[in-house]
């Protein structure tokens, strides 16, 4: 069976009820040892086309996800970026730190979005109308362009953190716990960009303790 397609569907909908403004925000980043979440919005215009080949970013290859990222740019109203630091992560922890990185890429939008989508359960945190869609990513086009965004931008973020903390592999395994990664934990230690609220980096600083 071949992969869902995303569609606009939902947006339709809500188009035709006269709220022409809708945001799709998702986030990349909850399971990593290190680095931000990344929090992405984007605003397509009213009964707009969707993008061909558009999916959940997971499904995407690195350059497919570039390519698409490039044309969500040029077809969307309006897309805008925010994250959360390591240090709001291990304070809030990562469910509130990912609400707040959304939260950060909704206000930087240039429009006002009349009605939020986003992936999973209702998030009343957001302090906006919106509606969530479980897998979204999935099956919501705005959704699906947000996760693009977030993902790409991230693992950017990560190639950049990379190049001063080679030995961690993070422009390859972006934060998360591969082999790699964990193998120079063990040998050196955390960095200032690991979550300190995260196994197995919370059991090196007890044993360090």
């Amino acid at each position: 069976m071949s992969p869902r397609r995303p569609s606009l569907e939902r947006e339709a909908a809500l188009w035709r009820e006269g709220r022409g403004l809708v945001a799709g925000v998702d986030e990349a980043g909850r399971g990593p040892l290190a680095g931000p979440v990344v929090a992405a919005a984007v605003v397509f215009p009213a009964f707009a086309k969707p993008i061909r080949g558009l999916r959940d970013s997971k499904l995407l290859s690195a350059a497919a996800r570039e390519r698409l990222a490039a044309l969500v740019r040029v077809r969307a109203l309006a897309v805008a970026v925010g994250a959360a630091s390591v240090r709001e992560i291990d304070r809030f922890n990562i469910r509130r730190a990912a609400v707040l990185a959304m939260r950060r890429a909704l206000a930087r939008l240039t429009v006002r979005p009349d009605v939020v989508l986003v992936d999973g359960l209702p998030c009343p945190e957001l302090g906006c109308p919106h509606q969530a869609i479980v897998d979204g990513d999935a099956r919501c086009h705005s959704i699906a362009a947000a996760s693009v965004i977030a993902k790409t931008v991230r693992d950017h973020l990560m190639a950049l953190l990379g190049g001063r903390h080679p030995a961690y592999a993070w422009a390859s395994n972006k934060g998360y716990g591969t082999p790699d990664h964990l193998a120079a934990l063990a040998t050196l230690g955390f960095t200032p960009h690991h979550r300190r609220s995260f196994s197995p980096v919370v059991q090196l600083e007890l044993i360090g303790r």
